[in-house]
Order: structure tokens, then C-alpha cells, then sequence
């Protein structure tokens, strides 16, 4: 089995996830021709990386990422810090031939994704972006039903996601715990943080998105910045809704707000087809709603007496990753989706394929993010140049 040195850059609640995941991904999946091993932590506080170190049990600790990615020791660099430091940490770490994975969004914008896609394809690097909802047994079984064309043609796409954790108008911005609220450090606000992961989803069930009209909304216009300890202006979006059209004629519905009360994690999909239709919830995870409109009976789809909304527990064998885990009934969580992309994308590497989505795919979010950004300033449809 081939080791694979990981150089992790990041030591917040997404190094805490990929870092599990590299422990865990050989014990779950054992047939792996790669077996990661957690050889350096980077981080800028020397004492938190090091306590983090000592927790995850990496070999060594680094304050500078330069000097992580020039290491010899070094095979595959591991972005988990914030968005601002993607681009060149990927394109170095892309030029000394590492493995690149990213934390989503890829980028702060398309240009920017852009450039970071070209230099892991011109390295010819393996490479992958951390849109772990993918892995999510139930999305996966959404994806393979759409796949055996139990829903049909596609009408409507419909995504929610919710959270509530920024309403107070005390809460600050800025600095290593809510760099999400800092525009120049996260590029856009549920834009580029809740609203890719539901623009990735649905591109993944329903194909590309090809126009968008939004509007934006900031609630809280002015917040203390935590390092500086001044009030400065908001420049990140609190809330998103858009319209949008797939190449494939269906219509979509996205909204994505941090001022819904009561909402923690609702990140929610509904598609609609010809045949029947799939609904998601991630705050139930372990299950997939289906209806089937015609049931298959004799080699012809009929309708039944019994057509209706079914309630799929996905912990099946059969079902998607769920053979790797436990016994049917029994449920897996968020911690395990990561595991479960970190093991399709070694399985991929070995082989010298690659998998998805990879920084070309997540640069096509990229391009939605930032067209619905666009939208929401000039009032108008606005194409997105997905490729399709």
C-alpha cells in the first residue's frame, strides 16, 4: 500500500473534518491502494497547531504554508483555511507537483477558480474540491435514481438552505472565527458558503444552470471587526434568493439566508419529473423521499392503487457506501460524507483517474456563484457560461 504524506493547511472546523477522514478512510475502505498518513499541520498560531497536532497526532507542525508545500516529505496539500489564501496556496502546491484538495467554495471568484484549474490540469496533479453532500448516502441514491430515469423529464428544482447563527447585530466580523462575515477574506457571504454546496447539488442531479436573476440582501450593515476592534461596513450577503434555468428546460428555485430562526443546518432539495420526483432534507439525512408516478409492471409503466410519496431509510447494503458501514437500520453522519469522498477520490488516484467534482467542476459553481452575485446588482437575467 502507497503512503500518501498529508500536509494540512488549517485547524478549524474543516481541518477537524478532513483529518478524521484521513485516520478513518483505511479502516472503512480497505481496499485502498493509498494509505494517507498525517505527516504536517500548518497553521499561523503555533500554539493551537500544535495542540491540534497533538490531538490528530500529525508528525509536525509548520507556521508558513510556503515552506509545507517545498517539503519533499510532502505529497498532497490539504486547503482548509480561509478563501482568500486558496488560489496561490493551490498554485504553488499545484508547481511543486503536489495533490491539491480544496475546501469549497474553491475560490473567491470564477477568475480566480479559473486560474487554479489550469494550473492542477497543466501540472497534471490529482485534485479534488470538498463538496462532501455528495456523499451523503441519500443524495447519492437521488442521483442514481435520476440515473435509471425514475424521475423523467425534469420540470422543477427547488433548494433551501438555512441557518440562523448571524442575526444578532452584535455579533463581529472578521478574524480566525468569523472570517465568514469578512468580505475581503470570504469573497461573498451565503453566496459562496451555503449557496455552493445547493448550486453543486443540483448540477450534479440535474445538469448545468445556464441563467440566474437574484437579489441580495445584508441585514446588518455594520459589525466590530474582531482584530481591529472597529465598526466597519458589511460587504458580505445575509440572505440570497434566485430564479434559474437549466440547459435541460427544468426551472429552479434557490434560497439561502444566516436569518432564518430555528434553522441550524436546513439544506434542503426537491426535484420534480415526468415520472416522479425526490426530496432531501440534510437535518434527516438518512432519509430520501420518493414518489413514483407509474410503476413498472410486466415490462410496461403503469399507474398503481399505491402511488404516493415513499419514505426511504438509506441504510441499506444496497445502497450507496452504506455496505462500508454498519448493519441496515443503522444510520451514518456528517463526519462520515467526508470519509466517503476522501475514499472515492484515492480509489480514483491510484488508478489515475480522476473524480468529481474536481477543480474544473467546482470552477462551473463558480461561475453560478458569481453570475448570481452579478444579478443581484444589475436587476437582470444573467448567463452563467456553465459549460455543458
Amino acid at each position: 500500500m502507497k503512503e500518501l504524506r498529508v500536509g494540512m493547511i488549517g485547524y478549524g472546523f474543516m481541518g477537524k473534518a478532513h483529518s478524521n477522514a484521513y485516520r478513518k478512510v483505511n479502516n472503512f475502505f480497505p481496499g485502498l491502494k493509498i494509505r494517507p498518513v498525517l505527516a504536517a499541520l500548518c497553521a499561523r498560531n503555533p500554539q493551537k497547531a500544535e495542540e491540534f497536532a497533538g490531538t490528530w497526532c500529525y508528525e509536525s507542525i509548520e507556521s508558513h504554508w510556503e515552506k509545507l508545500v517545498e517539503r519533499d516529505d510532502i505529497d498532497l496539500i490539504d486547503i482548509g483555511c480561509p478563501n482568500h489564501l486558496h488560489k496561490d496556496i493551490a498554485i504553488a502546491a499545484a508547481k511543486a507537483g503536489k495533490w491539491v484538495v480544496c475546501e469549497k467554495p474553491l475560490a473567491m471568484d470564477s477568475a480566480e477558480a479559473e486560474e487554479m484549474t489550469k494550473a492542477v490540469e497543466d501540472a497534471g496533479v490529482p485534485n479534488m474540491v470538498w463538496f462532501n453532500y455528495r456523499r451523503v448516502p441519500a443524495i447519492a441514491l437521488a442521483r442514481q435514481l435520476v440515473d435509471e430515469g425514475r424521475v423523467g423529464k425534469p420540470y422543477h428544482y427547488r433548494a433551501t438552505y438555512l441557518q440562523d447563527w448571524t442575526i444578532a447585530e452584535d455579533v463581529p466580523q472578521g478574524g480566525a472565527t468569523l472570517w465568514r462575515l469578512d468580505v475581503d477574506v470570504a469573497g461573498s457571504g451565503v453566496t459562496g458558503d451555503l449557496l455552493a454546496h445547493s448550486i453543486d447539488t443540483a448540477m450534479w442531479l440535474n445538469g448545468p444552470i445556464t441563467r440566474v436573476v437574484a437579489e441580495t440582501e445584508t441585514f446588518v450593515t455594520e459589525r466590530v471587526h474582531q482584530e481591529t476592534g472597529k465598526v466597519q461596513a458589511v460587504g458580505i450577503d445575509d440572505a440570497c434568493m434566485f430564479l434559474a434555468r437549466f440547459a435541460n428546460g427544468a426551472m429552479g428555485t434557490f434560497e439561502s439566508t444566516r436569518y432564518a430562526r430555528g434553522r441550524k443546518n436546513y439544506n434542503t432539495f426537491e426535484l420534480n419529473g415526468a415520472d416522479g420526483s425526490v426530496r432531501f432534507d440534510l437535518e434527516d439525512p438518512q432519509y430520501l423521499d420518493f414518489f413514483e408516478y407509474m410503476q413498472q409492471q410486466s415490462g410496461k409503466k403503469v399507474e398503481d392503487h399505491l402511488t404516493g410519496w415513499r419514505k426511504v431509510h438509506v441504510t441499506n447494503f444496497e445502497h450507496p457506501y452504506m455496505d462500508r458501514w454498519w448493519v441496515p437500520g443503522c444510520t451514518i453522519g456528517y463526519e462520515h460524507t467526508f470519509i466517503n469522498a476522501l475514499a472515492d477520490f484515492l480509489e480514483a488516484a491510484a488508478d489515475g483517474k480522476s473524480t468529481q467534482p474536481d477543480f474544473r467542476n467546482a470552477w462551473q459553481t463558480q461561475k453560478v456563484c458569481d453570475a448570481v452575485l452579478a444579478s443581484a446588482k444589475n436587476g437582470q437575467w444573467t448567463d452563467t457560461g456553465v459549460e455543458l
